[in-house]
């Protein structure tokens, strides 16, 4: 990341959309997109609408949450195909119980892809983890793969606030996405609890702001108030702010950046984004 990164997000917001996530099925929206051609339907109508990230989930034969390697392949193939270098893919290495940090690191390792993201707590769970931890994100630093760690609460947020300071993320300012709710809680996200985030986080640090439930809208536009950047679309909610049932991903995407037009910030492009957080890999 470039230095002074408050200047870019003064002009700029990231979109980074989220189409189906590790657990959620077409029994809950039909539009989900789960296959290679669904997600490459679904990314192609992004771009014109303002995403610049894509979070990309993948699954098997059965529908099922995997870190398949090939499977990754395939689906960034047909994305690829439909969106040229519009979209940066990230891919998430979730465990969603089923894989370990060493399987979540070795994907990474043969999949080389341009971003990821890793969830903080699942990668490197305490302090004997830190020393595997800190050479994959030396690696990653060196093939020049964007990061994302994923905080799913404050705790995560000071744990990874006292790992930068100690330099453990070889890089200074790492980008960070900051979790409101869960999938599967009774409790869903309240942007409310952003203040308590923020008032953790250190201002040169870029973040983004996710939020299960209902409530994922305000917590967009709150987090864009604030001078941060957004991850929207169905792994994390499916209704719209008015309590309709989002018609697809770009739906809940064209509702936010209708948001824009009072705001000085204008969607950054991929290419914005390579420049800001690879130095244009």
């Amino acid at each position: 990341m470039r230095v002074g990164h408050r200047q870019f997000a003064m002009r700029r917001v990231m979109i980074m959309a989220a189409p189906n996530g590790a657990r959620r099925t077409k029994a809950e929206n039909p539009a989900l997109p789960m296959t290679a051609d669904e997600l490459a339907e679904c990314a192609a109508k992004l771009p014109d609408l303002g995403a610049s990230v894509l979070h990309l989930h993948v699954r098997d034969r059965e529908g099922r949450h995997t870190l398949d390697v090939d499977a990754y392949r395939a689906a960034m193939l047909r994305i690829g195909e439909r969106t040229g270098d519009a979209l940066i893919i990230q891919v998430t290495t979730e465990a969603a119980g089923l894989y370990s940090a060493g399987e979540q690191m070795a994907l990474v390792r043969a999949l080389r892809p341009e971003a990821v993201s890793l969830a903080l707590r699942e990668l490197c769970p305490n302090e004997a983890s830190e020393p595997a931890a800190a050479t994959f994100f030396s690696w990653l630093a060196g093939e020049r793969i964007w990061p994302q760690y994923i905080l799913h609460s404050v705790d995560d947020l000071e744990r990874f606030e006292a790992m930068r300071r100690r330099g453990l993320f070889a890089e200074d300012c790492p980008s960070c996405l900051l979790v409101l709710g869960r999938y599967g809680d009774e409790r869903s996200g309240d942007p409310a609890e952003l203040d308590s985030w923020l008032s953790s986080v250190d201002s040169r640090v870029p973040w983004s702001v996710c939020c299960f439930g209902p409530r994922e809208h305000e917590a967009a536009c709150a987090a864009l108030e604030a001078g941060g950047h957004v991850r929207i679309g169905f792994e994390n909610n499916l209704l719209l702010a008015d309590g309709g049932l989002a018609r697809d991903n770009a739906t809940l995407i064209a509702q936010f950046t209708a948001t824009l037009v009072q705001s000085k910030r204008r969607p950054a492009t991929a290419d914005e984004v390579r420049e800001e957080f690879t130095g244009g890999r």
